[in-house]
């Protein structure tokens, strides 16, 4: 199996799941290392920090998929009147996994190469869709208002298009055919 494929089944079984609501986008959240790894036995001590924030900030908005190459969080995105929004404890978890890197490697953790924050997903005619939007440095400050605001803007430039698009031939399709 191809890893698109791979990629594709977790976003469909995610989407199966009582995480994900209907009206929404499916999207991963992905903190990739660059090179090396990010995982439990080259970070130990960033996975102490990433488990102990879900200890005490227990949520099931989302998945969590431990790579390799670095955490992937499965989302739901909802899509309302005022657009599309991550919750808040998505963002506070992402801004969590990246300066539990941090943390993990003043600890001792190695190696130490700097981290991607990545958005991917599929679009509506199934193609797949990824956009690199952050990266950090061991050393950089972590800004939640910084994550949320261009994990927000990325997932309207990749993904809303398409779902604007769709809304607009639902209203067109309201328009001409409208119910007695």
């Amino acid at each position: 199996m191809t890893w698109e494929n791979e990629f594709r089944h977790r976003i469909r079984s995610f989407e199966a799941s009582p995480s994900a609501k209907g009206g929404g986008l499916s999207v991963s959240i992905k903190i990739r290392v660059m090179s090396g790894c990010y995982h439990r036995e080259h970070s130990p001590n960033a996975y102490r920090v990433i488990d102990e924030y879900f200890r005490s900030h227990p949520s099931a908005e989302f998945s969590f998929q431990e790579h390799e190459s670095g955490p992937e969080l499965l989302v739901y995105l909802s899509l309302g009147a005022a657009g599309i929004s991550l919750t808040a404890s998505v963002i506070n978890l992402v801004t969590a996994i990246i300066k539990a890197r941090s943390e993990g490697i003043k600890r001792g953790d190695r190696p130490s190469e700097p981290l991607e924050l990545i958005v991917r997903g599929f679009d509506e005619n199934g193609q797949l869709k990824e956009e690199k939007i952050l990266k950090f440095t061991s050393q950089d400050p972590v800004s939640k208002k910084k994550i949320e605001g261009t994990l927000l803007n990325s997932v309207k430039l990749i993904f809303l298009k398409d779902q604007e698009k769709e809304k607009q031939r639902i209203t067109q399709r309201k328009r001409l055919n409208p119910k007695p």
